[in-house]
């Protein structure tokens, strides 16, 4: 006869817990050291008589005959600490020296200025900041200038808060995607294929020259392979088998377009969703995903701070100005529902608008960046505008015929949409997915991606893509946003050069 098996008592009780989950181990990690952003929120009489620490950076430092006055950040807000020292205590401190601060946070008898203000005790130079070489002096920097040390610039407050604001969409959009129950995937950086088509792509090499005397073809992995343009082929795969999906990864471009608008490295937020029959449904999807971020980010210290902050040399109407421009923008993105009208409508739209564009509008032609601004405020009021079914000669291979074009229709148009945003330009690209194999390389071989008389077997690096069609397919669709143009945008930073910490473009990779 088998004996029964008992668990020890100690045993026992560490299972109870672990399946009660009644248990909790914390571990302090800074226990007497506060931020600025934490200190500034703190009420005096909490702290009173507590020793408190402080670190940080000189963000100024004003010397008088019996007391001195030091600015402090740490990046965790725009709005610095008043710190009191006395002249000894300030003799080494210069902008940009690094400081551990201990003292006493007490109210301060100027209250418009700063309501506390930390009385200094002792002060530990954790790292001087010579005065004749330190390039981030208390004046005023151009943004020209700030790209030349960009190791350096996010020191800056507005450029640190802007890191802040980054990390704080990328949680609002993972809360968001998680409560509509999509798994977040790491799709490859390293690709076969180019999925727009384009050609702009980086091939990678290996810089390893093979053994003394044996020529290396510089074939790594065999064949050309290339940086990411886009994770979407990816992430499709990804979604027959886990339903939906979503990316938030680095993209590279080989454009040499030196404009505000491009990088060579970019981050793209992408998502697929399988068994969706509607476009109507993934349109949908972004526009919740937008209202929820810009909802969330009106709630956050780093959202007021984007909004209200003042910049390094703006004036007190720049200031305001800037405030109820972006104020405009954050209300639009939350008003709803968002316009939604066909590309033949934008066209029609533009040709009776009696304007004059540098580029006439004609169809079959893509939407310049002007037609793009006059459509959203013109059709968006404020608000964003979906403009739908492109003509099919001007998009990518792998787009789902419009239903119009599948029942005849004479002009060809595919189930796509572009997001535009009033005063910017497209900042969001999604469609529905051609799932049918036949129509996919009929497809492919318009657009010159196989040979007209190759037969499936001689598909090449997108054969593992026309795969997911032959076993088991679905209607699906999706989108890719360009995230840091969205950042852009929220900001008010035009160019997309500040909004990323080590910006890549065409002649320039510093850092």
């Amino acid at each position: 006869m088998v004996q029964p098996r008992f668990l020890s008592k100690s045993r026992y009780v560490a299972q109870a817990a672990i399946q009660s989950r009644s248990f909790s181990i914390s571990y302090p990690t800074r226990a007497s050291q506060l931020s600025v952003a934490k200190l500034l929120g703190t009420s005096p009489e909490n702290v009173d008589e507590v020793k408190v620490n402080v670190n940080g950076f000189i963000r100024s430092i004003r010397n008088q005959k019996k007391i001195s006055f030091a600015s402090i950040g740490d990046g965790s807000s725009v709005q610095p600490l008043q710190a009191l020292l006395t002249p000894q205590q300030a003799e080494r401190l210069s902008t940009g020296t690094a400081v551990r601060l201990t003292g006493y946070w007490k109210p301060s008898p100027n209250q418009k200025a700063q309501s506390n203000e930390l009385h200094v005790l002792e002060v530990n130079v954790l790292g001087a900041a010579d005065p004749a070489t330190f390039p981030l002096q208390n004046k005023y920097h151009t943004p020209e200038y700030l790209r030349t040390i960009p190791h350096l610039r996010t020191r800056t407050p507005f450029n640190s808060a802007l890191l802040r604001f980054r990390s704080q969409s990328i949680a609002s959009l993972t809360q968001f995607f998680t409560e509509q129950d999509y798994v977040q995937t790491h799709p490859p950086i390293i690709t076969s294929s180019d999925c727009e088509g384009a050609g702009e792509v980086f091939e990678v090499g290996s810089a390893h020259k093979g053994p003394v005397g044996k020529a290396d073809d510089g074939t790594f992995f065999r064949s050309p392979k290339y940086l990411t343009v886009s994770s979407q082929l990816h992430l499709e795969a990804l979604a027959q088998s886990v339903g939906r999906v979503w990316a938030l990864s680095p993209t590279f471009r080989a454009e040499k377009s030196d404009t505000p608008r491009h990088l060579s490295e970019f981050y793209m937020l992408e998502a697929e969703c399988s068994f969706v029959e509607k476009m109507d449904e993934v349109m949908d999807l972004v526009e919740n995903m937008l209202r929820h971020l810009t909802t969330n980010l009106y709630s956050t210290q780093v959202g007021r701070e984007i909004l209200e902050s003042k910049r390094s040399g703006d004036e007190e109407k720049d200031t305001i100005n800037r405030r109820h421009e972006l104020t405009r923008r954050w209300e639009g993105m939350i008003r709803g529902p968002w316009p939604r009208i066909t590309y033949a409508q934008a066209i029609e739209e533009l040709e009776n608008s009696g304007q004059t564009f540098e580029y006439p509008p004609v169809w079959g032609s893509g939407l310049q960046a002007e037609h793009e601004r006059y459509i959203a405020n013109k059709v968006g009021l404020g608000s964003p505008v979906f403009v739908t079914d492109y003509p099919k000669s001007i998009k990518p291979f792998y787009m789902l015929p419009s239903e119009s074009s599948r029942v005849g229709g004479t002009l060809e148009t595919v189930q796509c949409f572009d997001l535009l945003v009033p005063e910017a330009c497209e900042i969001v690209g999604g469609s529905m997915r051609e799932y049918r194999l036949p129509e996919l390389i009929s497809a492919m071989r318009a657009n010159g991606m196989v040979r007209g008389d190759a037969g499936e077997e001689e598909l090449g690096s997108l054969k593992w893509y026309t795969e997911l069609r032959r076993w088991g397919s679905v209607p699906h669709g999706g989108f890719g946003l360009g995230f840091d143009r969205l950042l852009g945008y929220l900001s008010g930073v035009q160019n997309i050069r500040e909004i990323v910490a080590f910006p890549r473009w065409v002649g320039r990779c510093d850092c």
